[in-house]
């Protein structure tokens, strides 16, 4: 666990409100950025990370630091999403699948294949096709990449949150990572990176063997799943597959990408709610 963390942890236990509010503060815009990315509605990403930072409020003394604390924020956070999807009267009755997506739909949308856009402009296209790339995603899948490729935590701790096996986690975020590089890979400017995995680059001597299923394999690589022998053999087909080594690339490219997502600012009148809230709260449990 983070040293800052323990030190507050320890402190909050012990009933000082002061260190409870800094550990809220210390993970509210991270929650904030889970809700907001979860429940695609920012009133609902509101509400969930009131009722997280109150939960765990209320739950402090009871939490023994078995699991980290931005562990037990995100599973807390997670179950609140999970009610306001249920409740939702704007839900929609069936999630798309991973097998309906078309590759580069959320490219497409923002791009206006006119005017070479300048940089400014290029990043905004690219950050949108991202944030819709994600929001496309079915829950269970979009979950797994949060955590693990925004939120930047270990396979394991998503595992825990979420209640799977870790093989059940990397599968799951395999098959998401795939689905938001072709989504996002049309406008990363990396020659030949939307083209298909069993194609030959242009002009490119197309390779002896058939291509793998590169994508998903170099993110297993990424997560250390795969042997020595299956990466040096993958490395020698990147080695000579223009068109493969640059859908690597783009994988690279967009994790980069998901990890750079910015913290956003928790409204004034979100945070001011939650402290309204942790003061009658602790007043009632010291009166």
């Amino acid at each position: 666990m983070d040293p800052k963390d323990t030190e507050l942890l320890d402190r909050a236990r012990e009933g000082d409100r002061r260190a409870l509010e800094a550990l809220l503060s210390r993970h509210q815009r991270s929650v904030y950025r889970f809700g907001l990315k979860m429940c695609r509605d920012e009133e609902d990403a509101k509400d969930v990370l009131q009722e997280t930072l109150l939960a765990v409020a209320r739950n402090v003394k009871d939490f023994r630091g078995a699991s980290s604390v931005s562990t037990w924020l995100y599973t807390i956070a997670r179950s609140f999403c999970i009610k306001k999807r249920r409740r939702s009267k704007f839900a929609p009755e069936q999630e798309e699948s991973l097998e309906a997506r078309v590759p580069g739909e959320a490219a497409r949308q923002v791009v206006d294949p006119s005017r070479p856009p300048d940089d400014a402009l290029a990043g905004r296209q690219i950050e949108v096709a991202l944030e819709q790339a994600i929001a496309a995603l079915d829950p269970m899948y979009r979950e797994v990449l949060v955590l693990r490729d925004v939120e930047g935590l270990s396979a394991p701790e998503v595992a825990e949150i979420m209640g799977l096996t870790v093989e059940a986690v990397k599968s799951r975020l395999h098959r998401a990572r795939v689905a938001v590089r072709e989504a996002v890979a049309p406008l990363l400017g990396i020659p030949g990176a939307a083209a298909p995995s069993t194609a030959a680059a242009a002009g490119a001597v197309a390779p002896a063997e058939p291509c793998p299923d590169i994508v998903e394999l170099f993110s297993k690589h990424l997560e250390g799943e795969i042997s020595a022998t299956l990466c040096a053999d993958m490395e020698r087909h990147l080695a000579r597959c223009p068109t493969c080594d640059a859908r690597c690339q783009s994988l690279q490219r967009t994790l980069a990408l998901c990890k750079a997502a910015p913290l956003p600012e928790v409204p004034a009148a979100v945070q001011a709610s939650v402290r309204t809230a942790l003061k009658e709260f602790i007043s009632l449990r010291t009166s």
